[in-house]
């Protein structure tokens, strides 16, 4: 093993790349850091698949272990991996891949006080926090908007993704989503129909009682998960590397698999934009309809 380690060249592990970006590009990325809060079901892949895209180093955040309900859809969730934190077991994976990197790990996941420190240096934060970590969230793009970090987020819905990105002197997290202030469901609802615009996913929900808002409960896929970290990476390549069209909000989009279908939204105004307005009263009566904070969305 220290001998691998010792033969392993950046320039070569990571050759392959050459081509879609330039050798120059690639050294761009090597100095770039990347700030990633959660190491689950999305986080996990975003980080392995942005040390396989070249970054050098990260700003990682997560207090959780593994446990079996992971094994569907987390990078790092084996056998082996049982009851470990989850932030030691993926920068094991991580510097497996590159062993120079420079990380920076907070153990505590992100918090008020270790903001400052998390977002230090980083040249782009990537959302892969739990859906229902509203104050985690809502804290950290406000970090971002006040430090102009520029942000982007994947979401994976049923067998699909959505992104949304906010840029330094843009439309921002909290002005897009308008979770202040609100019940703990209702930041549910709201960062739902944030996130997913488009609710493509809603069609071909096989079990509906699996999709709790209220007691935190949803399903999910290994696909949606994969997805994400393509369509994150790719969001990181065109901010880093300052080329490309990026969506930044109130534009977003979503892919669905499953459907085979691709939309591009645009929803000035965020969460009080009469669409996204009907949509959260629509969500808001099914959940009473259906009882126990349920719903089809």
């Amino acid at each position: 093993m220290e001998d691998n380690v010792r033969a392993f060249d950046y320039f070569e592990a990571f050759s392959r790349n050459v081509g879609w970006i330039t050798q120059l590009e690639l050294e761009i990325l090597r100095n770039k850091r990347v700030a990633i809060a959660g190491m689950g079901g999305v986080g996990g892949v975003h980080l392995l698949t942005l040390t396989r895209l070249g970054i050098g180093k990260f700003s990682l955040a997560e207090y959780d272990r593994f446990e079996l309900p992971n094994f569907n859809r987390q990078v790092g969730a084996t056998v082996s991996s049982l009851r470990r934190p989850k932030l030691d077991v993926l920068i094991e994976m991580a510097r497996d891949i590159n062993p120079s990197l420079d990380i920076r790990a907070f153990p505590e996941g992100v918090t008020e006080q270790n903001l400052p420190a998390f977002l230090d240096g980083v040249d782009l934060y990537v959302d892969s926090l739990d859906y229902f970590a509203f104050d985690a969230r809502r804290a950290t793009y406000a970090a971002c908007a006040r430090l102009g970090v520029p942000t982007t987020i994947a979401v994976p819905l049923g067998m699909g993704v959505s992104a949304l990105t906010f840029l330094p002197g843009g439309m921002t997290f909290e002005e897009f989503f308008c979770m202040e202030g609100r019940s703990e469901l209702d930041q549910g609802i709201y960062f739902l129909v944030g996130v997913s615009p488009a609710m493509l996913q809603r069609t071909y929900v096989a079990d509906p009682t699996q999709v709790d808002l209220a007691r935190r409960k949803g399903p999910s896929t290994p696909m949606a998960c994969q997805l994400c970290a393509g369509v994150a990476g790719t969001e990181a390549l065109k901010i880093l590397l300052k080329r490309g069209k990026v969506l930044a909000a109130p534009s977003g989009f979503h892919f669905d698999a499953y459907r085979n279908k691709y939309v591009r939204t645009w929803r000035p105004g965020g969460n009080r934009n009469p669409i996204q307005r009907l949509m959260i009263s629509i969500i808001r009566r099914r959940l009473a309809t259906m009882g126990a904070g349920q719903t089809q969305a």
